[in-house]
């Protein structure tokens, strides 16, 4: 794995926000901007089963920033098994992203082999070069993305005012944070490991079972990026009809079940 941070410091260790519960370990980790609040839904549906661990992922919640670093899938992957490392985790578990989360997770799981049991991404922004997709339709779509976030990333008083304006609204306590103290992480991480991903290939390099949820409202997915995953035969896709980004209550219970994996 590439660490910008290799012989010099040891990767950080990540604010674990949540360790409850017994039974199997399922590991969530949230997307950009946010926190563990992601994961307020889905947290009690497990608990009573299995042992849960949500976190706070680099430079975001309560977790530390990168000093000098890029904020990059390798970045992150390097704080989550730095801190998964500390928690004592007996046997193989069930890696849970939303979002960024999502992306951090497949790096992971492709680079652990022998960690994960099962790997659930929930609305994952699978996203490719606009020379990549086959069709004038999607190559404009993923060029509108890439202007949008551009723009984001060149205007902070704008994104965060918007950010705050759509954290007021959320069906979600603070579920979404973009400030001055986290601006930093925010940029890079949209910049270096949302617009730059490897994802498709992540997934593709996972042994395991992979569940991806998403919603059909969800603003932020690519179609064709989910196509590409659902083509995979390890992979299992589940709709959720006029689901958006987050994860509400209904979501919740199908992330709970993709999570269990196929009745045996």
């Amino acid at each position: 794995m590439r660490w910008p941070w290799w012989g010099r410091r040891k990767a950080p260790s990540l604010h674990v926000a949540v360790d409850e519960g017994t039974g199997p370990t399922v590991v969530l980790i949230h997307g950009i901007a946010s926190s563990h609040v992601t994961f307020q839904e889905l947290v009690p549906r497990l608990s009573g089963t299995h042992r849960v661990i949500s976190l706070d992922i680099l430079g975001f919640g309560a977790s530390p920033a990168s000093i000098d670093g890029d904020y990059s899938l390798d970045e992150h992957a390097a704080a989550l098994d730095a801190t998964l490392r500390g928690l004592r985790i007996r046997g193989r578990f069930v890696l849970v992203g939303h979002s960024l989360g999502s992306l951090i997770a497949a790096r992971y799981a492709a680079d652990h082999p022998t960690a994960v049991s099962r790997l659930v991404l929930v609305s994952p922004p699978v996203y490719l070069a606009p020379t990549a997709f086959g069709t004038p339709r999607d190559r404009t779509a993923m060029g509108l993305y890439m202007k949008a976030y551009e723009y984001l990333r060149e205007n902070p008083a704008f994104t965060i005012t918007v950010a705050r304006g759509l954290d007021r609204i959320s069906p979600i306590r603070n579920l979404l944070d973009v400030s001055e103290t986290n601006w930093n992480a925010f940029v890079l991480s949209l910049k270096n490991a949302i617009e730059s991903q490897s994802t498709v290939s992540d997934v593709a390099r996972v042994r395991v079972p992979v569940e991806v949820v998403y919603g059909t409202l969800d603003p932020f997915l690519m179609p064709s990026g989910i196509q590409i995953l659902e083509r995979m035969r390890h992979v299992t896709v589940h709709r959720v009809d006029a689901g958006d980004h987050v994860i509400r209550k209904r979501f919740a219970k199908v992330v709970a079940k993709a999570i269990e994996g196929p009745a045996t």
